[in-house]
């Protein structure tokens, strides 16, 4: 595959829809639609038999050299209340900047690769997950991130703004200083000098989601 075709894979994978008539988000009966259009929203329920918990560990943590752990608390739109029950799915790149994928690899994670994980809420709100630090796509400034999408009960699955590196140099200050990010600013500062850096993010369901 040329290297601009694979641009193009990468950057579908990442882009959510911007068609006004397409919203891939599965919905239920009285579900209530929100956030506007999300191709592969689907994900964040496409986790089959998997138990899901609090906290849990991507593939390729234990043989990276990057190593680092994200956590945080998901708030009710009130901004206070910790929200018990919530899934929370990431997915991101690999250090080369590419979404990897396996022979046996089906459905969205042909796009999103398997470097992804689900998480529940517990009843203090929280999630955690072990990984490695994305790289940005080849031969590219997009700056590094890590997808996020929601589903609350009652509701479409909705993303909200990509978790990014305050010290990576392709962050924009556009993106710093964004006034309405989804669910709060998704910028992390990653911390620590050992084997694992950290870092903290708090979600607030709802804030700036359109129709909410």
């Amino acid at each position: 595959m040329t290297l601009i075709a694979s641009l193009i894979v990468m950057m579908h994978s990442c882009i959510q829809s911007q068609d006004p008539k397409k919203n891939t988000s599965k919905t239920e009966p009285n579900t209530k639609i929100v956030g506007g259009p999300c191709e592969g929203c689907d994900a964040a329920t496409d986790y089959g038999d998997k138990v899901l918990n609090w906290t849990d560990t991507i593939k390729g943590f234990d043989t990276s050299n990057n190593k680092i752990k994200i956590n945080g608390t998901v708030f009710r739109n009130d901004g206070q209340t910790p929200a018990e029950g919530i899934i929370v799915y990431v997915y991101h790149t690999d250090h080369t900047g590419r979404y990897p994928t396996k022979s046996t690899s089906t459905g969205l994670e042909r796009r999103h690769g398997y470097m992804r994980t689900w998480l529940r809420t517990d009843a203090d709100g929280r999630y955690e997950f072990y990984t490695s630090r994305p790289a940005s796509y080849p031969n590219s400034t997009v700056p590094q991130h890590i997808h996020v999408t929601i589903k609350e009960p009652g509701l479409n699955s909705y993303y909200i703004e990509d978790f990014f590196f305050a010290d990576d140099p392709n962050l924009t200050s556009d993106i710093k200083k964004r006034s309405k990010p989804r669910g709060g600013s998704g910028v992390i500062q990653l911390k620590g000098d050992g084997t694992i850096k950290t870092a903290t993010r708090d979600i607030i369901l709802g804030l700036h989601i359109p129709d909410y």
